[in-house]
């Protein structure tokens, strides 16, 4: 938990600047999670009390160590000439971000799965919701909380 000295000291961006980082920030979190593999790199995108909740998987997260040492087996298995890959797609026009005054941002939006076997072709296999509390940190904006929600498949 920061210190209340630490929280108000943050200043959040007005719009459309704070848009345009929490965007540019969650394009580099799922970049790394579906087609990247840096540990190193994506532990620097959250928090240390990170929490992941899934409407399929449940709470995936309690911590963002935990978080990222399934990322890191996960990688290994992504290295493989045959593995399943994944990709995520923010849908156009679906994220919104709204400030949290002397904390962070809440952003909200869909996105669209893809799916290859090895160097296979890729299929469109699923779309959800999402809701992600970002906090910004000296160092720049941490992904804190994650909804990951309303999973379908698309025919």
């Amino acid at each position: 938990m920061l210190p209340l000295l630490v929280l108000l000291a943050v200043a959040i961006p007005e719009q459309p600047a704070l848009n345009h980082q929490i965007a540019a920030r969650d394009a580099e979190f799922f970049g790394l999670f579906f087609t990247g593999c840096d540990p190193v790199r994506a532990r620097q995108l959250v928090t240390d009390d990170l929490e992941f909740y899934h409407d399929k998987g449940g709470l995936v997260a309690r911590s963002g160590d935990a978080f990222i040492a399934e990322y890191a087996k996960s990688c290994a298995d992504k290295a493989k000439p045959d593995a399943w890959r994944s990709r995520r797609e923010l849908v156009a026009g679906s994220m919104r971000v709204w400030p949290v005054p002397g904390f962070g941002a809440i952003e909200q939006g869909d996105h669209l799965f893809y799916e290859r076997k090895g160097d296979g072709p890729e299929k469109l296999v699923g779309r959800a919701s999402f809701t992600q509390v970002w906090r910004l940190e000296a160092d720049g904006w941490r992904l804190a909380r994650v909804l990951s929600y309303a999973h379908a498949p698309v025919p």
